[in-house]
């Protein structure tokens, strides 16, 4: 079986990402404050599992547990001198698990605004994302997905990073909310300038993933398609989370979500998986 991407998406005309990390870690016991990427280290078992739930499930591409791996991240968890070793060991349980499917090391936002809206430079978040990417490149990855995106700038540096610091396929994914004026992030960007932006940036797969339930992203994936020739990622969370007891619940089912399928396909998606 290739490693390679495009020859595989070439080979099946679609490709199946993996679904959700976030609620199945809260199943198997995280807490609310509690640091994720600390799992790779601590309950390395867990994530393993969850990898391997993907595998057998049919994923093509399976992600890792990195998504909040950035040091701004992990600095507030009082973790950052474990950058290195939790990003790598992320990408090597994923990977254990793997067989035939790929890893795409994951990279989600810092939580910090670039200036002049916030106090970060350009070159602070490409470090910032340079020291996660080198640590994909030990772990053995296969790409890299910069994802739930909301800041264009921010996608950027990601991008850059993983451009100087590796010759990995990068995918990148923005999240849109609906407003009056229809899709954007909330940063006001469109989702059409969004996508043309990164394919001149040099992404190799542009898409959008989270913010509410996959008959949304249809009408994404409508809007992105005529923008831009690269193949589009596609992961919906399933429906619009909601409290319920304290507990952040998901109302799409199964059943529902896979009816929107064929519309996000014939709307010229080739990944298609789920978030959150």
């Amino acid at each position: 079986m290739t490693r390679d991407w495009k020859k595989r998406l070439f080979s099946r005309g679609i490709l199946v990402l993996d679904g959700a990390w976030g609620t199945e870690m809260i199943k198997r016991g995280l807490v609310p404050g509690e640091c994720p990427e600390l799992w790779n280290l601590d309950r390395p078992d867990d994530i393993r599992a969850i990898a391997k739930a993907y595998r057998e499930a049919g994923a093509d591409i399976i992600l890792t547990n990195t998504f909040g791996g950035n040091y701004f991240k992990l600095k507030k968890a009082g973790v950052s001198s474990k950058v290195r070793e939790i990003n790598r060991k992320g990408v090597e349980l994923s990977k254990e698990m793997a067989e035939d499917s790929l890893i795409f090391a994951s990279i989600g936002p810092t939580g910090e605004f670039l200036k002049p809206l916030g106090v970060a430079t350009e070159d602070e978040m490409i470090s910032c994302f340079s020291e996660q990417v080198k640590a994909f490149v030990e772990g053995g990855a296969d790409g890299v997905i910069v994802e739930t995106m909301t800041d264009l700038n921010e996608a950027k540096c990601a991008l850059k990073a993983v451009r100087e610091n590796s010759d990995f396929p990068v995918a990148v994914s923005m999240t849109f909310e609906k407003g009056e004026r229809g899709y954007a992030t909330i940063m006001g960007i469109t989702p059409g300038k969004a996508v043309v932006e990164l394919e001149k940036a040099g992404a190799d797969i542009v898409g959008a993933n989270c913010g509410f339930g996959i008959e949304n992203t249809v009408e994404i994936a409508r809007i992105i398609r005529p923008a831009t020739t690269l193949p589009l990622w596609i992961k919906p969370n399933a429906g619009a989370p909601q409290l319920e007891e304290g507990k952040t619940v998901y109302r799409e089912t199964p059943e529902e979500m896979a009816r929107f399928i064929p519309d996000l396909i014939k709307a010229g998606v080739s990944m298609i998986g789920g978030c959150c």
